[in-house]
């Protein structure tokens, strides 16, 4: 038997909300339940880039399981809690930071040092520029430990007429790293 497939979605405060929403409605499309952890920036970061409109608005809400940012102790921060992978979208650089140094203050980053420990994939969708050293060694650090940098960068070989068309490039990259191809994603042939 196939359990139901499981992801985490963090979303922290770097500017980046369509991202996120884009990258949930790709996440529901696979079937999995979604587990989501917002932090405290990131929340104030939706209500600015938003417009007012609630995330979840439209989403089948019986399959996002929501998780306050400051329970360090809910089940997305035990090991014995399986899931597919987690993205953190937006990423911070302080998310960055905590990620790559193995911080546990929060859920998100709990949750994220779980994934690192226990080999599971864990993106981080890093939005913010220019880089710092800081900010380079973390990124190294992060992937030293296992996780995924991925900056939101999108490619321009698509022709995109739209923000839409950029936002999905990058969400669609974002769940080929999931191992969920064929979210319209136009490939270099």
């Amino acid at each position: 038997m196939n359990p139901q497939k499981r992801y985490i979605l963090a979303i922290t405060g770097a500017s980046g909300a369509l991202y996120a929403r884009r990258l949930l409605e790709m996440m529901l499309r696979t079937g999995a339940d979604i587990h989501l952890v917002v932090s405290d920036p990131g929340r104030r970061l939706l209500a600015e880039e938003m417009g007012g409109h609630d995330l979840l608005e439209g989403l089948p809400a019986e399959r996002i399981i929501a998780h306050n940012v400051k329970d360090t102790g809910a089940a997305i921060a035990s090991g014995s809690f399986l899931c597919d992978g987690m993205v953190i979208v937006p990423c911070t650089s302080h998310t960055l930071a905590s990620v790559a140094n193995g911080f546990g203050d929060n859920l998100v980053h709990r949750a994220a040092a779980v994934c690192l420990k226990e080999r599971r994939k864990l993106v981080l969708l890093h939005r913010e520029m220019p880089l710092s050293l800081i900010d380079i060694r973390n990124m190294e650090q992060a992937t030293l430990a296992g996780a995924i940098v991925a900056p939101a960068n999108p490619g321009f070989y698509t022709e995109p007429k739209t923000i839409d068309d950029l936002v999905n490039f990058v969400c669609a990259r974002v769940m080929d790293l999931l191992g969920e191809p064929g979210h319209g994603v136009k490939r270099w042939e």
